[in-house]
């Protein structure tokens, strides 16, 4: 018998209904005005939702890890500085794009489960060309203060990951001077996996690498899909052709975005927190202990250590195969010792934290 299973790891959520229908509508063409339409409504959305104005914020045509490297080969040259704060695994595969791009790379390490120290970050380089960190390290369940960084970054670029913060907790790239950001579909927007919401402002975009070591992220080729609001050429949006467009899922990101703004973005964020703050206390209610130290946890996604002598692979297969319910296991060196609890956009509901509390509770025995 086929079954949802409620994904409760740090991977897919559960898209909310409206995105799953629309990837079931027929299709239509990357160049049929309609397309054009939904596109640039979707565009707009996503400004709001990355609470910034820059003109070029768009869903790229790929995964969350293809909007990081669209990030740096577009600003980074040959030799530039890079500074990257590092508190877990999305942490260190910035410095390793940052390298491939010809970049003079400074780590600055912290302790997983760690929020980024501003001062170390700020203090690393003298003279930066940009400056990269996580908002919410998808591995380790932390928040980081990117406003902070944007602060202090004098003539530096800020280049944020933000793949699990957007639309899960508060985020506003332009208050916070972030200047390039990436993020995905798959998490708070509750939205399959599969584009990169993008955006970069005119700073960032006059400093850009005139040829980009990817043709196909080169973000000079991808005016046509800016929209009405976007680069302009004698009063018309620009529509050079690029590429192909994903049309079914830009149409399932567009009726997304538009169920999220219904309920309205502050909403959004207070249901996540709720729901995070609840699922927190349950889990102390029945012993486990948490990774991340309060006031630095993040709300949609709740690391848990796993209790001594309790085997982590036999536990998730359980929870999996008698609630239908998927948590992700422990990143790097936490692989095996800790446990990731995802309540990210439906999921994000105080049924699925009763859920996953009953659930976890009957199958550790408490």
């Amino acid at each position: 018998m086929i079954r949802e299973r409620h994904l409760l790891g740090p991977g897919p959520s559960n898209p909310y209904p409206e995105a799953t229908r629309a990837l079931a509508q027929p299709l239509l063409g990357h160049l049929d005005p309609e397309f054009l339409r939904i596109m640039d409504e979707t565009c707009e959305m996503l400004r709001t939702v990355w609470g910034t104005q820059n003109a070029r914020t768009l869903p790229l045509s790929a995964t969350g890890s293809a909007g990081m490297e669209a990030a740096f080969v577009n600003t980074v040259h040959p030799g530039d500085v890079v500074v990257v704060a590092v508190n877990g695994l999305f942490g260190q595969r910035m410095t390793d794009v940052a390298a491939r791009c010809g970049a003079e790379v400074v780590a600055v390490e912290h302790e997983w489960g760690q929020p980024v120290d501003v001062d170390r970050v700020l203090s690393a380089h003298p003279s930066p060309t940009v400056i990269a960190a996580v908002h919410a390290e998808t591995s380790t369940g932390v928040r980081s203060d990117v406003a902070a960084l944007g602060a202090g970054k004098g003539d530096a670029l800020l280049l944020t990951d933000a793949v699990t913060s957007i639309g899960g907790i508060e985020l506003r790239a332009d208050d916070w001077g972030i200047d390039i950001g990436y993020a995905g579909t798959q998490k708070c927007l509750g939205v399959a996996p599969g584009l990169a919401p993008f955006t970069i402002g005119d700073r960032a975009f006059e400093r850009r690498v005139e040829k980009p070591r990817s043709w196909y992220l080169d973000l000079g080729m991808l005016g046509g899909y800016v929209g009405e609001a976007g680069v302009k050429d004698g009063g018309k949006a620009q529509r050079t052709y690029h590429h192909t467009a994903p049309t079914a899922m830009v149409a399932s990101l567009h009726a997304g975005l538009t169920r999220i703004l219904a309920e309205g973005l502050d909403a959004v964020w207070a249901r996540h927190q709720a729901a995070g703050d609840a699922l927190q206390a349950g889990l102390q209610d029945l012993g486990l202990e948490l990774f991340v130290a309060e006031g630095s946890r993040l709300p949609e996604l709740t690391t848990v250590r796993v209790p001594e002598g309790v085997d982590s692979a036999a536990v998730r297969t359980a929870l999996l195969e008698r609630h239908g319910i998927e948590i992700g296991a422990g990143a790097g060196p936490y692989a095996s010792s800790v446990w990731r609890i995802g309540l990210m956009g439906r999921n994000a509901r105080p049924d699925m934290v009763l859920l996953v509390l009953a659930a976890l509770e009957d199958v550790l025995g408490r």
